[in-house]
């Protein structure tokens, strides 16, 4: 289904503080607590694409807000509302374009680290793996074919860099090094709980979560799941019906998108290259049907 709503590439609220535009969200401080508005902007390779996917925004939120929801046993997390309704009032003016786009939410303080968990090997790992055998310092098994599943999920962090520069992967030391010892390991058990508990809640609806990545911030003392949680943008997606290990996967995730910037032999520096309408219309295709294989339902979109 087409979309005929207004695309937000960008917000513009002006009597609301903007506190800083991500690859994807905008965040604005509202004194006790923040704002985080999901544009349609998309990025592949840590640069933004020029042309927006209608709707996106409105899908990543709606999934977030699922898995924040379903993790709860496991970890707490920074949504305070999604109601536009029960925002402040400085809020209202802008009520229309902030719904099921935004979230209110706890003013955490980010951890500098990035926590990606991968529980098969794909990606950036799959060439460290093919140069090394070694991901992130974590030896792997020898043989592994490419999409493969490993014998158990892996911690491997990444830094956290600021929009444009590509983040890069580190090993465990060198977030203790970030962070300190005792943070990076509960992030370390936290991260691989969240991730086994959210495999399988997806495996049970026909998608592979291959790998993705966490961000934690803390919150009166205790850590908590901040950003977006297991979205097509954040994770790799695979229809479990057509997975087979030894190639890349078909995918629900911004893997397309990558794959065309790869075709066309784009260097992955700014600026980057015009989308054709058919690669927008696909990307949004997908990650509508990771919404409503996870959630069950698309609200609409």
């Amino acid at each position: 289904m087409e979309s005929t709503e207004p695309i937000v590439f960008e917000t513009d609220f002006p009597k609301l503080n903007l506190l800083k535009r991500g690859k994807v969200r905008d965040m604005y401080d509202l004194g006790e607590t923040l704002l985080m508005v999901a544009t349609d902007r998309i990025s592949a390779f840590d640069v933004i694409m020029p042309d927006p996917v209608p709707q996106k925004g409105k899908i990543l939120t709606q999934i977030s807000l699922f898995w924040f929801d379903a993790m709860k046993p496991v970890i707490s997390n920074h949504v305070i509302s999604s109601n536009v309704d029960d925002y402040p009032e400085i809020c209202k003016p802008y009520a229309e374009m902030l719904r099921e786009r935004s979230i209110l939410v706890k003013k955490a303080k980010p951890l500098p680290v990035e926590c990606v968990v991968r529980g098969y090997i794909s990606g950036s790992g799959w060439k460290s793996y093919q140069e090394s055998g070694i991901v992130c310092g974590i030896k792997l098994p020898d043989g592994l074919q490419e999409s493969e599943k490993l014998p158990e999920p892996i911690f491997t962090p990444s830094t956290k860099e600021e929009v444009g520069i590509h983040d890069v992967n580190i090993n465990f030391e060198e977030a203790v090094k970030i962070i300190g010892r005792n943070l990076a390991e509960k992030v370390k058990e936290i991260s691989l709980s969240i991730y086994k508990k959210g495999a399988e809640l997806a495996d049970k609806k026909g998608i592979i979560i291959a790998d993705t990545k966490f961000e934690f911030g803390i919150f009166e003392n205790d850590i908590i799941l901040i950003d977006e949680l297991l979205t097509p943008d954040s994770s790799r997606f695979w229809p479990k019906e057509s997975y087979s290990p030894g190639q890349s996967q078909k995918s629900y995730d911004k893997q397309y998108l990558r794959d065309y910037l790869i075709s066309i032999n784009w260097d992955k520096l700014p600026p980057a290259p015009f989308l054709p309408e058919e690669v927008v219309k696909n990307t949004r295709e997908k990650y509508l049907e990771a919404l409503k294989l996870i959630a069950g339902k698309t609200y609409g979109l």
